[in-house]
């Protein structure tokens, strides 16, 4: 059906299940990124024993293949050795279907892990895979899955069009970096028809770190979808990578997820959005003063029925922006309720004005 390119690594450690770890060697794993030189110490200053029972805790993570120790005694530094490892390059044809890929490809890397953490590892790849196959217009799409005890690392790759490109031109938007905030809010899709709009969304908010390199940008995010980092990269890449991180030890669940972004009468529908308002204004490097930058915050909103809008890391806004969205969409859209967070004082003063101005908008 396709050719692929594939690498195995294999370590004695295949059947070993995360979950079943005992409480200080899941501290440990998550501890050791941190003090790969003096772990010991820390486990035994949390769990209250010596360093001698802690070792042995070490010793037995070693002999499981689940850490690797090089140095001596006094000197001696513990990283995380692969567990496995495979990747794969696929041509895009109409017979590649993301499940087969999943099944065939990635599962059996992931051996072992819990339940909840390949439930997200599934809609992950499944999701960034159907949208490589069906949007990229790429020729071609890679994956490569590593699997270590503390991290589960998911590159997916094509040589396509770009997606911050795509949504530009789809939205019509006179920057990539706008495309961005249209991603974050979710419900976007360049092809409605067949498609909703979420893969993204959730598949951001369900791995630890999430990230897209595309064209010349660069964007990243973590679990909570609380801050993003954007990026100008110096040498623009084609197509675009798709970059995703959990750890195995994640206790979190898909269907936490989907519920809170839904509201309780929905079936977990996606009906609720939150905005990270600063993703506007880096689209520019310019204030929020405007209309038609409110405007651009607001387009689609009106397809939730809750919307949240974080101001973290605003300092002021101007009043036809506040203006624009707090009483001009609010009259047109009464049945979106809004809400905003991490206000400043200036910018609550904004909001204010907005919602006591009577007069007719301009």
């Amino acid at each position: 059906m396709f050719t692929i390119h594939t690498v195995q690594v294999y370590n004695p450690t295949m059947d070993l299940v995360a979950s079943e770890l005992s409480e200080i060697q899941r501290f440990i794993i998550s501890e050791l990124p941190a003090h790969p030189q003096d772990i010991a110490k820390v486990a035994g200053a949390r769990f209250g024993i010596s360093r001698q029972a802690v070792n042995r805790h070490l010793r037995n993570l070693v002999k499981l293949g689940v850490l690797k120790a090089t140095g001596e005694t006094r000197n001696r530094e513990y990283t995380f050795p692969i567990l496995r490892r495979e990747s794969a390059s696929l041509p895009i044809t109409p017979q590649l279907e993301e499940d087969i890929v999943w099944r065939e490809k990635v599962a059996p890397v992931l051996m072992g892990v819990p339940d909840n953490v390949l439930d997200i590892c599934r809609y992950g790849v499944t999701e960034i895979l159907n949208n490589a196959i069906d949007h990229s217009e790429s020729s071609m799409v890679g994956i490569e899955v590593d699997y270590q005890i503390s991290l589960i690392n998911i590159i997916v790759v094509d040589q396509g069009v770009g997606i911050f490109r795509k949504i530009k031109d789809y939205c019509h938007l006179d920057d990539e970096r706008l495309a961005i905030l249209e991603l974050a809010k979710g419900k976007l899709t360049t092809d409605p028809t067949r498609h909703t709009g979420e893969g993204i969304f959730f598949t951001s908010r369900m791995f630890d770190s999430f990230a897209i390199f595309s064209g010349p940008l660069y964007v990243g995010c973590s679990r909570d979808g609380g801050d993003w980092l954007i990026e100008d990269r110096e040498h623009p890449v084609d197509g675009t990578s798709v970059y995703m991180e959990i750890s195995p030890l994640s206790t979190h669940t898909p269907k936490e997820v989907f519920e809170r972004y839904s509201t309780a009468q929905d079936d977990y529908a996606f009906s609720r959005t939150n905005v990270l308002i600063a993703l506007a204004e880096q689209s520019h490097g310019e204030k929020l003063v405007s209309r038609s930058q409110a405007k651009r915050v607001m387009a689609r909103l009106e397809r939730f029925k809750e919307v949240v809008l974080d101001f973290k890391g605003i300092q002021d806004i101007g009043p036809a922006f506040a203006d624009e969205i707090f009483r001009v969409f609010r009259r047109e859209h009464p049945e979106t309720h809004m809400t905003s967070i991490n206000k400043t004082e200036e910018v609550q003063r904004m909001i204010r004005r907005a919602e006591t101005v009577t007069q007719p908008a301009e």
